[in-house]
């Protein structure tokens, strides 16, 4: 049976190619990032569902409620396939992208995706369109293969997953969509190897600084109060003392310590020689499981207070947290599971480990439902210029899923 369903998804290389460009041609950028959401996305993705003849399905769409949004709600869409048993294996994708970043750094039109070689260029070719893609083919190599799966089949397409999921996984997971029994798998990160499964996650911690001062004239900076001095003298304070004091380390993590990083700068003033009144940057903070988050905002909010009062900027703090789940065990189901299945398709021995975080799978360990982060992908090209994938991944995460999908 394995050796029909390995045929059946090869037989589908090209149709996965075109889809994958096709559904990559049409931006899905968060509204909070500049973007229109994942509407079209989700259309276009709903007619390609309906081009496949996929037999026996049921399709529904969930919103949430964004006012940011064009139209006011952001969408995900829930494709179901009964199985054998009633038990679910659900797998969990995301339509939305991250902006395109400097055009200038790109090759090509970031959402006119190409194929060159070996590769798949485009933005959200790897993350997450491939494994979306490869999930949805992987129901259909089983249907062309006239198998019945073992499992309940619930696919996921899941918007905002890059922004946090504020307006995706993190409101639904409070309705009435997914089981305590449910087999999750997660597919947005991994190696080109295959061989890594991700079971743990840091914490998510994102510092969003607001520092305001005085504009002026820089030939006369003494009539006004310069930002940027003060934010650049904050976030070197940030940085110091939080790498000082949180130097904990644990070797199953592909970084073994926490990471604070100063990352996003916003445009300030226009010209060179106005000294800003305003000056907004962040950071985004990945740390350790059992690391004391309410002492390192303290840390944080200490030195915003100290520095506000030494300068006389005013200056704001928002934060994003998003704490550590418990890890899933490596002997759960879900992961003996997706092990056997690797272990055939790529013929490697996967290892059970914790990454930077953040996926959906953290919503489901907090739950107490087991979720495992898994995918053969190129490293690296996620969130990059030139952002690609191999053809070849496509096909072997195809692979894995349908052999998941046709259960021990």
């Amino acid at each position: 049976m394995h050796n029909e369903i390995l045929t059946s998804v090869s037989g589908l290389e090209r149709s996965m190619t075109e889809a994958l460009m096709r559904l990559c041609s049409v931006p899905a950028v968060s509204p909070h990032s500049g973007g229109k959401g994942e509407d079209a996305k989700i259309l276009e993705l709903a007619k390609m569902i309906d081009g496949l003849g996929l037999k026996d399905i049921t399709l529904k769409v969930e919103h949430v409620d964004d006012d940011k949004a064009p139209t006011g709600r952001r969408p995900s869409l829930f494709l179901e396939y009964p199985g054998k048993k009633s038990r679910r294996l659900c797998i969990l994708s995301h339509v939305d992208v991250v902006p395109e970043g400097d055009r200038s750094a790109w090759s090509l039109d970031p959402f006119k995706p190409e194929v060159r070689g070996t590769r798949i260029y485009g933005r959200g070719v790897s993350d997450n369109g491939m494994c979306l893609v490869a999930s949805l083919f992987a129901l259909k190599a089983i249907q062309d293969a006239g198998i019945v799966p073992e499992y309940t089949v619930l696919l996921a397409f899941v918007a905002d997953e890059e922004m946090g999921s504020h307006y995706g996984l993190e409101q639904l997971i409070e309705r009435d969509i997914f089981r305590a029994d449910d087999l999750v798998l997660v597919p947005d990160s991994g190696n080109d190897a295959g061989d890594f499964i991700e079971v743990a996650e840091k914490a998510v911690w994102r510092l969003k600084f607001t520092v305001t001062g005085k504009q002026t004239h820089a030939a006369y900076p003494n009539h006004g109060l310069n930002a940027c001095r003060v934010a650049n003298i904050l976030a070197h304070e940030v940085d110091d003392a939080l790498h000082a004091r949180f130097t904990g380390k644990d070797e199953t993590f592909d970084v073994p310590y926490s990471t604070f990083e100063p990352t996003k700068r916003a445009a300030n003033v226009p010209a060179v020689n106005i000294v800003p009144g305003r000056e907004v940057f962040e950071f985004d903070c990945r740390v350790l499981p059992g690391e004391p988050l309410d002492e390192a905002e303290r840390i944080v909010r200490g030195i915003v207070a100290d520095v506000g009062a030494r300068t006389g900027a005013e200056i704001a703090l928002e934060i994003d947290r998003t704490d550590a789940a418990e890890p899933t065990s490596p002997d759960s189901d879900v992961c003996r599971l997706l092990v056997k299945s690797v272990r055939e398709v790529l013929g490697v021995e996967p290892q059970c480990g914790g990454v930077g975080g953040g996926t959906f799978a953290v919503f489901f360990r907090k739950k107490g439902i087991p979720a495992a982060v898994w995918s053969q992908e190129c490293d690296g090209v996620a969130h990059q210029p030139d952002e690609y994938t191999e053809i070849e991944y496509l096909v072997n995460n195809a692979k894995v899923f349908a052999l998941m999908m046709a259960g021990e």
